[in-house]
């Protein structure tokens, strides 16, 4: 089974017994390339088999965005929100279903093209805290529109869905006594649709006003939650927010606190024209922000192809950017990046080889959308170092003290579902080692210094760090590494020499939340831009530990059931490289292929590392990693 089909069934699964809900299970951005076929599958991990919504755009040409949803019965049926007219058919070459993990459609080019076109679809799926979605005849009379919400709404899209009407917003930082238009760029006007009456947990009021309550006309109504924290594994986070800001100018910083990081971001100017931008996180939406066009935007009142945008930037807590040269007042809707934790080490952690895994492309094929990618080749060669939150040109080297190298080759990309790369071609001596962020497993935090000691950094790993891989983007510095077991008195850097006294983490071991930091350029130089890799311990999955060596064969025991897939060793208290073992080059009973992540030197084989059902056996008296009375650290991932 699939990851992305196995998300689903246990999202069905979970709803079934009673379990906590994720945003895993109700939202996705998935993005697919056209292959021209109609009744073409595309698998979203999210169950559309009850009420949903799926939002599709063309990327790559002007076709405007289509909107289906379950409610309507009918799914060839779309609605067109860069205009007021009824809903579109495109008749079988639409969407042709809803289904149990994601949606099926024809072979329409808005939707399913030739393989020059690329799409994004944004699915909905109706959660109480969360999302709904409704349709009604109008009656042309003060009326209220029962919704299963089960919270205050944050935000409320209404269409008539049968003749022309305007696409009428609620938003609750505007209030309800003015409206904004999806279709149309203008900014908030007053209104009578709402009555002057907000929308409440159980139904929203609506007046005569004919583009919410025509007479006999058919609506639907697309219905957001704002902050209800009833969701991830303790049941009592939010994982959707509807708020405003206000900006001055390109000099002035906005923040926004959601209180998690988002996936998923839409904001309006609502004190003036503007169009309504839609950036995700699967095709852009970096941490770079100002250093360059590195996010992807829509407009959804455009028909426009995607188009580059430099303004804003995720943080671990939320957003900040600089979106105005003018002070003006903006909406948002802004939805978490995925929480739930991973079932098996394969969810997270893949190696492959170039060209390895059928189909191609992807370059390298994971399964899951990467966060986190090393590559090099088994001769010499630099690593290549990148992450979806800085984004495809930004790329580091951990066998060099370098900054990052800007290398913006189109073929270097996350913006796939199943890996990286766009190159075709087989080079088995080509290697990428992929990562995933999830809750106990990784986390990729990017942040700018402040030169200030004892500075704390949040994160999202929901866990205390155990191990942490710290470098400055914006200048050469070393790389500083923090290690449970050496401790917060200590750190090394991506090369030989052993851990020594160190005040980068200001002498204070991290939490759940934070880590602390030096004001120095180490890790927080005053105007400098940093990226963190922070790894823990997570059951099953992946273990972050330590042992003494003894100079024969040595069992490490990681609590796996299959055993490592992956291991990096570093010797702690003399010198030794930082050395890779992983079971595509071999973690075998016989020769295996170490290579050294600080060094740009070809691998080496000996017979040095076997298989170990509980996680690796350390074979020989070998003084990088087995040594007797040597102390070494390790990170292991089944």
């Amino acid at each position: 089974m699939d990851p992305i089909t196995q998300q689903a069934v246990l999202a069905a699964a979970g709803a079934a017994g009673g379990e906590k809900v994720y945003v895993d299970d109700v939202f996705s951005t998935t993005l697919y390339t056209g292959n021209d076929v109609n009744g073409r599958q595309v698998p979203t991990g999210i169950d559309n088999t009850d009420k949903s919504l799926v939002w599709i755009k063309q990327r790559n040409d002007t076709y405007a965005c289509l909107l289906y949803d379950s409610e309507r019965g009918n799914g060839t049926h779309n609605l067109n929100p860069t205009h007021n007219l009824s809903e579109g058919g495109y008749s079988s070459q639409g969407m042709q279903s809803f289904d149990a993990n994601g949606f099926t459609v024809g072979n329409q080019n808005a939707l399913n093209g030739s393989s020059s076109r690329n799409y994004v679809a944004w699915n909905f799926k109706a959660e109480p805290g969360f999302f709904d979605v409704v349709t009604y005849t109008g009656n042309a009379t003060l009326r209220t529109i029962p919704h299963s919400l089960g919270s205050v709404p944050g935000m409320i899209i209404i269409k008539e869905y049968s003749g022309s009407g305007g696409w009428t917003v609620y938003h609750r930082s505007i209030g309800n006594e003015k409206q904004l238009r999806l279709d149309i760029t203008n900014g908030q006007a007053g209104t009578t649709a709402w009555n002057d009456t907000t929308p409440t947990s159980t139904h929203f009021t609506v007046n005569s006003d004919q583009d919410v309550n025509e007479n006999g006309e058919n609506f639907v109504a697309y219905i957001f939650a704002h902050d209800d924290a009833s969701f991830g594994t303790d049941g009592d986070e939010s994982i959707i927010k509807c708020g405003t800001f206000t900006s001055s100018s390109f000099t002035t910083n906005v923040d926004i606190n959601l209180g998690f990081e988002p996936q998923f971001f839409l904001v309006k100017k609502s004190s003036g024209s503007g169009d309504w931008w839609m950036i995700d996180t699967m095709r852009g939406f970096c941490s770079n922000g100002g250093n360059g066009p590195q996010n992807r935007v829509i407009r959804a009142n455009s028909s426009n192809q995607e188009g580059a945008e430099e303004y804003w930037r995720p943080t671990a807590t939320g957003i900040s950017g600089f979106p105005s040269g003018s002070s003006a007042t903006y909406i948002y809707m802004a939805i978490r990046r995925p929480h739930k934790p991973p079932e098996v080490g394969t969810d997270v952690f893949a190696i492959d080889t170039r060209g390895g895994t059928s189909p191609t492309p992807p370059t390298f094929n994971s399964g899951f959308p990467v966060d986190l990618s090393l590559r090099r080749d088994s001769t010499a060669n630099n690593w290549q170092t990148r992450s979806r939150l800085t984004g495809e040109s930004a790329m580091l080297y951990t066998d060099t003290n370098a900054p990052v190298n800007s290398n913006t080759s189109s073929t270097v990309t996350f913006d796939r579902m199943d890996g990286t790369g766009t190159n075709t071609g087989v080079d088995s001596a080509n290697y990428s080692w992929m990562f995933k962020r999830a809750p106990g497993f990784m986390d990729v935090v990017a942040y700018n210094g402040d030169g200030i000691t004892g500075r704390t950094v949040n994160h999202n790993l929901e866990v205390v760090p155990e191990f942490m891989i710290v470098k400055r983007r914006s200048g050469s510095e070393n790389w500083y590494i923090y290690h449970k077991d050496p401790g917060a008195t200590k750190s090394a850097n991506f090369n030989s020499s052993p851990f020594g006294s160190s005040g980068a983490w200001n002498d204070t071991t991290p939490t759940a939340t934070t880590i602390a930091l030096l004001g120095d350029n180490a890790v927080n130089g005053s105007g400098e831009t940093y990226i963190a890799y922070l790894f823990a311990t997570l059951p099953g999955i992946s273990k972050v530990g330590s042992y003494s060596g003894t100079g024969s064969a040595l069992n490490i025991d990681c609590g796996f059931t299959n055993g490592a897939r992956f291991v990096l060793i570093k010797r702690t208290d003399s010198t030794g490289n930082w050395y890779l073992f992983d079971t595509v080059r071999g973690i075998v009973s016989g020769n295996d292929f170490a290579i050294a992540l600080n060094s740009s030197s070809a691998q080496i084989t000996g017979d040095y590392i076997d298989p170990l059902a509980a996680g690796f056996t350390i074979n020989g008296s070998y003084a990088q990693w087995n040594e007797s009375g040597g102390s070494y650290i390790f990170l292991a991932i089944a």
